[in-house]
């Protein structure tokens, strides 16, 4: 059985290919599917997916890292593909979201790092309090 290559245009690749390529499982293909991100081939009850598939996939995993919604993936996925000529838009907007999340990221870091110095603040007083209960217990 020959090797398939992923950079092969014509190559397909079974649920179970893509599961291990991508480390997902055939679940999250099914919904990414079902919420119209991926277009697989359809060969009786089996899925094969193209190269394209694979490239969303990637992009949609990438997305869903940042913290991008499976709404805004959708559309700018969804604007390459009405117009492939439209490439300075896709960009634009990709930035945009990419600035937002940005900004929503390092708001969130902010206030994770405040609330992990209030934490480390109580722990201290904590075993402050803790060892002079030893001490006068001893």
């Amino acid at each position: 059985m020959p090797d398939k290559k992923p950079s092969d245009p014509s190559d397909l690749m079974t649920i179970r290919e893509t599961c291990e390529a991508f480390e997902v499982t055939p679940r999250t293909l099914r919904f990414y599917e079902q919420k119209e991100l991926l277009f697989p081939i359809r060969r009786g009850t089996r899925r094969l997916f193209t190269r394209r598939d694979r490239a969303r996939l990637k992009l949609i995993l990438r997305g869903k890292r940042f913290g991008f919604s499976l709404e805004d993936i959708r559309q700018l996925l969804n604007m390459y593909d009405r117009d492939p000529g439209q490439q300075e838009a896709q960009l634009l907007r990709t930035y945009e979201v990419a600035l937002e999340r940005l900004s929503t990221m390092e708001r969130q870091r902010d206030e994770l790092n405040e609330a992990i110095g209030e934490l480390k603040v109580q722990i201290a007083l904590g075993a402050e309090h803790l060892a002079e209960l030893r001490r006068s217990a001893g």
